[in-house]
């Protein structure tokens, strides 16, 4: 039979109030959040955990579809680092992609997107890696020359010490100086989900709503 090594769903009102106490949401937008979570979660591999297939699965409905800014997203939701997302994970990932989670929280987070080999810096070559990522996202082409113009910009910009790569302190100014860079940090629905998400779960897993 297997062994499901997800946590139960939050059941109970102690359950639900100890996740909305940690949380922008409430109790009844958790029930709706376990709703979808286990939608996503049974889509391909049946065992109560997101796999990266059926994230790819639930946005570009194939589960070879490879894409940076997914991934990046994907191993931000997987806080363990074991391949694999639970609830809790979930609920708390998409906290920072709450409207009214704060500008320095999702700055943070968005450092952390960017900075794609975990050395604590973002240089160059990352920087042109995720803009040609969210170009992507966006359906957006642009000729090559145009894109280095548009990296070579905004790295010159944000390093302000010069020394060829953007630490945590430049990336915060340069976000402050530059909110479009957070736009992708936001997911609007979020809000009210207690309008949005019977809709949204009973369409199912391929229609996620804005992208992340």
């Amino acid at each position: 039979m297997g062994c499901n090594t997800s946590k139960p769903a939050p059941s109970s009102s102690h359950d639900r109030s100890a996740l909305a106490s940690d949380t922008p949401f409430s109790e009844r937008e958790i029930e709706y959040l376990h709703k979808l979570f286990q939608k996503l979660s049974d889509s391909v591999i049946k065992d109560g955990l997101i796999h990266r297939e059926e994230l790819r699965l639930a946005i570009f409905n194939n589960v070879n579809q490879r894409n940076l800014f997914l991934d990046r997203i994907f191993d931000l939701f997987d806080a363990n680092k074991n391949g694999r997302i639970g609830f809790e994970e979930f609920v708390g990932t998409l906290t920072v992609f709450h409207p009214n989670t704060p500008k320095a929280v999702k700055i943070a987070h968005a450092f952390k997107l960017y900075d794609l080999r975990h050395t604590g810096f973002i240089e160059r070559e990352e920087l042109r890696e995720m803009v040609l990522a969210l170009l992507c996202e966006s359906d957006l082409v642009l000729p090559v020359d145009v894109v280095e113009t548009i990296v070579d910009k905004s790295f010159s910009e944000a390093d302000a010490k010069g020394d060829g790569k953007i630490d945590e302190e430049e990336w915060k100014a340069y976000a402050e100086q530059n909110p479009s860079l957070l736009k992708h940090m936001t997911l609007p629905y979020l809000m009210d989900m207690t309008v949005a998400f019977p809709r949204f779960v009973e369409r199912g897993v391929n229609s996620c709503g804005p992208k992340a």
